[in-house]
Parts: C-alpha cells; sequence; structure tokens
C-alpha cells in the first residue's frame, strides 16, 4: 500500500467515526421540539441540530489534519466562501433532508465527502435511523456496512422506479420545470416515480440496487458529494 493510499485511508477511518457520533445527535433530537430558521426560501430550513453537527464534523477533522480545508453546507449559508482548492477538502452536509428532520420524518442522512485536487476520493452518508453507513472510495468500490454494492443494470424505463426531490426552489419557472419533468416521465411510462427527501439517500438506493435511477436540479456540492463516490 502506497502512501498515499494509506493516507486516505485514515481520513476515511476518522470521517466514518465522526459520522457516526454525528448522527447519533441527529437520531436523539429527530423528534425533539426544533428552533427552525429560513435561509433562500421559505422551504430551505436550518436548525442548531444541522449548525451543531456540522461544527463537530468541522473541528473534529481539524483536529486530525489542520491542513485541510472545508465546505459546510451551513458554514457557506453563514457566509464562508465555497472555494474549491487541489487541497484536501472536505465537503460537508451536516443533515440532508433538513425538511424531514423539522417534521420528525427520519429519512434523513449526514454526508461527508473529500476532494484532492479538485477530484472526489472518498464519501460517507450515514442514516441514523436504520444506522445503514453508505461508504465509497475512490478505485475500492462501495459498501453498505460493509456489504458490496451493486446498481441495477435496468435499461428499460417501463419497468425502471426513479427517485427525484422538489427541493426548495419555489421559483414559478422552476416549479413548472419540475412539473414538465415528471409529465415526461409518465408519458414514457416509467414503472415508478418516488420523492423521499434526501438527494443523499436517494443516491445512496440507486447505488444499492432498489432503485434504478435518479435526477434533479439545482443541487449543490454538498448535496452529492459524498454520494457521487458511492454510486
Amino acid at each position: 500500500m502506497s502512501g498515499q493510499e494509506q493516507q486516505v485511508g485514515e481520513w476515511m477511518e476518522a470521517a466514518i467515526q465522526v459520522a457516526v457520533k454525528a448522527g447519533q445527535i441527529v437520531r436523539e433530537t429527530l423528534r425533539a421540539e426544533k428552533e427552525v430558521q429560513t435561509k433562500t426560501t421559505m422551504a430551505d430550513l436550518v436548525t442548531e441540530t444541522d449548525r451543531l453537527v456540522e461544527k463537530l464534523i468541522i473541528s473534529t477533522l481539524t483536529q486530525r489534519f489542520p491542513s485541510h480545508r472545508f465546505i459546510g453546507e451551513e458554514s457557506v449559508a453563514d457566509g464562508e466562501k465555497c472555494v474549491l482548492t487541489d487541497d484536501p477538502t472536505w465537503i460537508i452536509d451536516p443533515i440532508d433532508g433538513t425538511c424531514n428532520f423539522v417534521h420528525g420524518v427520519p429519512v434523513v442522512a449526514v454526508c461527508i465527502g473529500c476532494a484532492v485536487n479538485k477530484e472526489l476520493e472518498l464519501g460517507i452518508i450515514y442514516s441514523p435511523d436504520d444506522c445503514k453507513l453508505y461508504t465509497g472510495r475512490k478505485g475500492h468500490g462501495a459498501f453498505c456496512n460493509g456489504q458490496r454494492l451493486w446498481a441495477s443494470r435496468q435499461t428499460d424505463i417501463s419497468k425502471a422506479l426513479i427517485v427525484t426531490e422538489v427541493g426548495s426552489n419555489r421559483d414559478p419557472v422552476a416549479v413548472k420545470q419540475l412539473f414538465t419533468n415528471l409529465q415526461r416521465l409518465l408519458k414514457l411510462q416509467a414503472q415508478g416515480i418516488r420523492i423521499l427527501g434526501s438527494a443523499a439517500l436517494d443516491l445512496c438506493h440507486v447505488a444499492v440496487g432498489d432503485v434504478d435511477a435518479f435526477y434533479q436540479f439545482g443541487l449543490h456540492c454538498w448535496d452529492i458529494a459524498a454520494a457521487a463516490v458511492i454510486v
């Protein structure tokens, strides 16, 4: 094993540990009363738990890897610049599916991706409700709780289950496009279309193979960085 391989392995182990720890916080607060604020729209939500979890992840990884950089959803929302350099950069969504979280729906995930030289190297997605840990590493495959994942090979849309998301954009043009896309899929006789509330877990379902395809417009890097390595 090369020095670089060993180094990335250490990063992954550290990220797994903090993802599980963060997930415990999410699980414990899922059905608790929450202080909810809005960001760009009334549907773009943030809670104190989102911020707490992101701070935990960044502080923990900074202690281990002080030269690394970070892009966090809530940090960017609070004014930090979203800059991707060649340096090792952690891309974090502390709670993917915040609207679900606010309403006590357990379809939520902690997402941590890492890029080096502007290329994604590893991704960790932890689903705290069912304790499923999805991991992916460039060139090493994807796993759920240690079991290798294989995506569906379905190419017939009439036999395909497709997932998408509504997102938080309520601009009339975006809403019209959302319904246009759904209408097109239905005209193509897609067997099923589902909206679960977490793009990261949607992509995990694609990686597992129980869903055949995912699409969504308007995603941010923290929505898909971890999942992109897993699928």
